[in-house]
């Protein structure tokens, strides 16, 4: 019989890359781990793992059992949810994880409505980047999370998770000319944040050489950086609630979604779909 925890730790080195990596998301020796998936590979009676450089990858059978193993792990959530519900009331610890926009527009509202309706709930909010949130639910360091793309990027699926929408926006070109350029200075998010992706596909789509003066990831630092002439930048609607008088907001054909994330098969646990009722309900 295939060990769980074993087929967790395999799943986890198909994401993160290294044993080192998922021994430290464990808080564990890359030596225990190593002897955790070599014991899972005895017990599948293939070979699961092969050199390459001075790691590992999966083999062909490896990538197989964490498809397997991504279905299992969602039917254990989904049972916990199962167990969850059946216990009374809407209780126990919610760990909320947002991108700053979202942490100062959409939760305030929701987490003094869920403080309210359920009293039980211990809620916790940590503020990160959504390029981080798979790994964040994967490791049960968040419950639940709003994530954004845009439709130029979207977000590759990740089997480990599901989502349901939540808002559209429009997003723009914040300058203070007559009409913005992308043929100017720029200010963008910090390089591997999406936001940095986006601001860089827009100009490459445009002919254009981004001439990067600026890293800057809170937009209302963004806007005040603009309204100095430091540069132009790409801001959405939930950022530009603090704009300059003098920044100008010219529309862009582009659009940001933003998503309710969590664990799959976790959406029925009562205090996730307490959090994905009043999000959806408080949100216009």
């Amino acid at each position: 019989m295939l060990d769980v925890r074993r087929l967790h730790l395999l799943r986890d080195l198909s994401h993160l890359g290294t044993i080192a990596a998922v021994a430290d998301a464990h808080s564990c020796t890359a030596s225990a781990v190593s002897q955790q998936l070599a014991a899972l590979q005895r017990t599948a009676g293939v070979r699961l793992l092969e050199p390459r450089g001075r790691g590992v990858t999966l083999t062909t059978a490896g990538e197989a059992l964490v498809e397997h193993a991504e279905v299992l792990l969602g039917a254990l959530e989904a049972a916990d949810a199962t167990l969850a519900a059946a216990r009374s009331g809407v209780t126990g610890r919610l760990r909320v994880g947002a991108f700053p926009s979202a942490v100062r527009t959409l939760l305030p509202d929701a987490l003094a409505a869920l403080g309210r309706d359920h009293p039980g709930l211990d809620l916790q909010v940590v503020e990160l980047d959504p390029v981080d949130v798979p790994a964040a639910l994967r490791d049960h360091r968040l419950d639940v999370a709003l994530v954004h793309d845009y439709d130029l990027a979207p977000a590759a699926p990740d089997p480990a998770t599901e989502s349901v929408a939540l808002l559209d926006e429009e997003v723009y070109l914040a300058h203070t000319g007559d009409r913005g350029s992308f043929d100017a200075d720029w200010i963008v998010g910090s390089p591997g944040t999406l936001c940095h992706a986006v601001a860089l596909r827009l100009c490459r789509d445009a002919g254009v050489a981004p001439r990067i003066r600026h890293y800057a990831d809170d937009f209302t630092a963004v806007l005040a950086l603009v309204a100095a002439g430091q540069g132009v930048a790409v801001v959405p609607r939930l950022g530009v609630e603090h704009r300059p008088g003098n920044v100008r907001l010219q529309t862009l054909p582009i659009r940001r979604r933003t998503r309710i994330a969590f664990r799959r098969g976790a959406r029925s646990h009562p205090a996730i779909a307490a959090c994905i009722a009043v999000l959806r309900n408080g949100t216009p």
